[in-house]
């Protein structure tokens, strides 16, 4: 396990984060990856621990297709929102980075000590402003927070409550003078009344991988949309296959009640799966 550690005004040190305004002092690193990797366009995807199905599939999706586009993925390694964001950056092949909330050598939670492998395996990095030794501690991690942002050119929020600490790293994005998204939730759930809240103060909304893209100044790489792992999800494109092209006519074929289909639409747009225009619903995928 290499280890090193970058001081402020070290050859290497990232200059976004050096230009925010309390740059931790020192900057440990954990991985073989290059200090470059934090260089390259970076975006922050953070969300609730307790998340819904919806959530995760969303955090994936954005991270996967941000990552296909050529973005490296940041975000704190805690579980939910976090770890979906770093796995769907695994599974684009590319590099994620995982910022701690104490010390470098150790991982956070323990559930997730094998993601912590995976991300240095595929030449991510797990980083730290804390030394080898420090624990835990719960006023770490909002602290943490302003790493998680200050690496980042924008950050997106999947899911928030009220008082999440996800809001926290959004705030330091916008102290920080950069662009936040939000992804938009069911208005009934409490774990979207966060996110929902940063979209009426003014957050971008991040209906799609293309939304984060756009914010970072990247291209989407074409590629065959990613079928989201959902029972719902699957029974619409069945239904679209078997020539159901309107809400009405899906919720009739599939049974799904209106919550659960907007829920299975929202997945499937986000995937690129479906595209709905003019209420009518088109599957995009090749057959």
């Amino acid at each position: 396990m290499r280890i090193r550690c970058l001081q402020r005004h070290d050859e290497g040190y990232p200059r976004l984060l050096a230009q925010i305004p309390d740059p931790p002092a020192r900057l440990w690193l954990r991985g073989d990856a290059a200090p470059d990797l934090l260089e390259r366009a970076c975006v922050a995807i953070v969300g609730a621990r307790a998340c819904s199905g919806y959530g995760r599939a969303a955090a994936r999706l954005l991270s996967t297709e941000a990552t296909a586009a050529g973005a490296v993925v940041v975000s704190g390694m805690a579980r939910g929102i976090d770890g979906e964001a770093h796995r769907g950056a695994l599974a684009a092949r590319g590099a994620t980075v995982a910022v701690l909330g104490c010390g470098i050598d150790r991982d956070y939670p323990a559930a997730h000590t094998r993601l912590a492998g995976a991300i240095v395996e595929s030449g991510g990095l797990v980083v730290s402003e804390y030394e080898p030794g420090v624990e835990p501690a719960p006023w770490r991690f909002p602290a943490r927070n302003r790493i998680i942002a200050g690496l980042a050119r924008a950050t997106v929020v999947v899911e928030a409550r009220e008082r999440s600490g996800a809001l926290i790293t959004a705030d330091f994005a916008l102290e920080d003078g950069r662009e936040v998204l939000a992804v938009p939730g069911e208005i009934t759930s409490a774990l979207s009344a966060g996110s929902n809240a940063l979209l009426r103060q003014g957050a971008t909304p991040a209906t799609c991988a293309g939304d984060v893209l756009e914010a970072l100044g990247l291209e989407a790489r074409r590629a065959e949309p990613e079928i989201p792992d959902d029972p719902a999800a699957a029974a619409v494109l069945a239904a679209i296959a078997g020539g159901a092209a309107t809400p009405d006519g899906l919720t009739r074929a599939t049974g799904l009640d209106a919550a659960e289909l907007a829920s299975a639409l929202a997945l499937l747009e986000l995937s690129g799966a479906v595209s709905l225009e003019e209420g009518v619903v088109r599957s995009t995928i090749a057959r």
